[in-house]
């Protein structure tokens, strides 16, 4: 018996043709999960994940106060889902990436890595950089 490959084709795409397949990421530093599912056309962005069950694993992760966003954008959670989206819940900063930078850079300064007028490097080659 031979199956022609059109008839193939519609076979395999009837049994998908209401879903999309997509990731659900999250991670802590010591654990992190990347979990592939396939949900219905149509579902939103917050169905989807908890359709994953990744709440169930990161029992920390609350909708209403992590953001969430599909390939590193910001989305709502009532965003639509399209197929092979990579929907990533992201954890709250622990501190503000700017105030890291000033007081690295402040200490850098006072232990002599830093030039206290630029704050750049300290350029050996300068005559006063040596005091």
């Amino acid at each position: 018996m031979t199956v022609d490959n059109s008839e193939l084709n519609s076979l395999d795409g009837s049994v998908n043709d209401d879903k999309v397949t997509i990731e659900v990421v999250y991670g802590v530093p010591h654990k992190q999960k990347i979990l592939t599912l396939l949900v219905a056309e149509g579902s939103t962005v917050e169905q989807a994940i908890l359709e994953s069950g990744v709440i169930a694993l990161f029992p920390e992760i609350d909708l209403k106060v992590n953001k969430v966003g599909v390939w590193n954008r910001a989305v709502k959670l009532s965003e639509v889902v399209n197929d092979l989206d990579r929907i990533e819940v992201y954890r709250p900063l622990i501190a503000d990436p700017k105030d890291v930078r000033k007081r690295r850079a402040e200490k850098a300064k006072l232990e002599g890595r830093a030039d206290k007028t630029t704050g750049g490097r300290v350029n050996p080659l300068r005559v006063d950089a040596k005091k």
